[in-house]
């Protein structure tokens, strides 16, 4: 391990370094301070680092906040697929074409104070954060496409992620992977959050935006009622594949947010369960996005063509011209030909028929082979 992993695995502060002081003393106070002593370092980091992050959130609020609040984003693109199915690879090829927008690592992770912090403070954090994500050889940096939910739950604590930070407090953390046994003001608020950070992000850089979380998959009523306009590509990867991926990603994304010593006794029944309850709500709400809104590609398609299965996406959802952003999109796939992807073993026989089981729905839908 580099210097870096370690300690992004040990005292880094993790997803939760944008949280203000206030947020981060009720999200204590709601855990009864419940933060085991292997964590007391990154507490400690967490705590260090959300004074300043409530002073430049009242500086960017006053300087920003109405301007923010008078900008009307277009509607975006969500890319939609259950972890482990190539959502990051999408939303990296189409962040290549500069007439589009994307949430970067820094937006993410600063929310609230992106405006104001990022001259200075990313690249600092590029100089201390690994090179790569703990779950693969994906290269990080603060610049680079990542995923909303993480904003959401700095912004609302209301986001499965905080299950990894508080494994204890798991089940009530878990409610908000679909929220679908959440409250009204749960949802409102919820809504409301993702909502502002749309347009925040639209003042920000000025184009349509195209976001990714693989917990949207579960959510499509949730996001149609905010975008109605908004589009939505679906991408889908063989389920054991996907399996063993997510077990792999659940054993080693943990120890990087975690203040209470992770649960790694069932992750398998957790993937399991989790990936049910993301495909019932998905397949249940589907069929609300109208068709021009909606496009579909399988992650072995978009390897094994991915210009062919880009421009198909673009001219379904009406997108602009391919053509422009091509030149770019084959610059960057030029610059990853020689990623290596992880490689597991055969799956093992209990689990492999369990996957067969829960999940065969996915393997009809999609045509895998069980």
């Amino acid at each position: 391990m580099t210097w870096q992993e370690r300690m992004a695995a040990t005292i880094g502060p993790g997803g939760l370094c944008g949280l203000p002081l206030g947020r981060w003393l009720r999200l204590l106070w709601n855990e009864r301070f419940a933060v085991d002593p292997p964590y007391w370092v990154r507490a400690g980091a967490i705590t260090w680092g959300s004074g300043p992050n409530s002073l430049f959130a009242l500086w960017e609020r006053w300087r920003h906040e109405a301007a923010i609040q008078a900008t009307k984003p277009q509607p975006p693109l969500f890319i939609l697929g259950i972890w482990r199915s190539g959502t990051t690879h999408l939303h990296n090829l189409l962040a290549r074409d500069k007439r589009l927008a994307f949430p970067s690592s820094y937006d993410v992770l600063y929310p609230r104070t992106f405006l104001t912090t990022e001259w200075f403070n990313a690249p600092f954090l590029n100089r201390m954060i690994p090179r790569k994500r703990p779950q693969d050889n994906v290269y990080m940096a603060m610049e680079e496409p990542q995923e909303d939910e993480f904003a959401l739950n700095s912004l609302t604590g209301l986001s499965f992620t905080m299950s990894w930070v508080f494994p204890r407090h798991r089940q009530w953390y878990d409610r908000f992977l679909t929220f679908r046994d959440c409250t009204p003001a749960e949802i409102s608020r919820w809504q409301g959050s993702l909502r502002w950070l749309v347009q925040k992000l639209t003042y920000k850089y000025r184009r349509p935006l195209v976001l990714k979380s693989p917990a949207h998959t579960g959510r499509i009523r949730l996001l149609l009622e905010i975008f109605p306009d908004a589009k939505f590509v679906h991408i889908h990867r063989n389920p054991y594949e996907v399996f063993l991926s997510t077990r792999h990603t659940a054993r080693t994304v943990a120890p990087w947010w975690a203040l209470q010593r992770p649960r790694l006794d069932d992750v398998e029944e957790r993937v399991l369960a989790q990936y049910e309850e993301v495909f019932d709500a998905f397949f249940a709400e589907r069929d609300l996005i109208p068709r021009q809104q909606w496009h579909e590609v399988g992650y072995r398609d978009l390897e094994a063509d991915p210009i062919g299965e880009l421009r198909k996406l673009y001219a379904a959802l009406g997108l602009p011209e391919f053509a422009e952003a091509e030149p770019a999109v084959r610059s960057y796939l030029d610059s990853i030909r020689g990623y290596q992807r992880n490689k597991f073993a055969e799956i093992e026989q209990p689990w492999k028929a369990e996957v067969a089981r829960r999940w065969r729905r996915c393997f009809d839908e999609w045509g895998y082979v069980v």
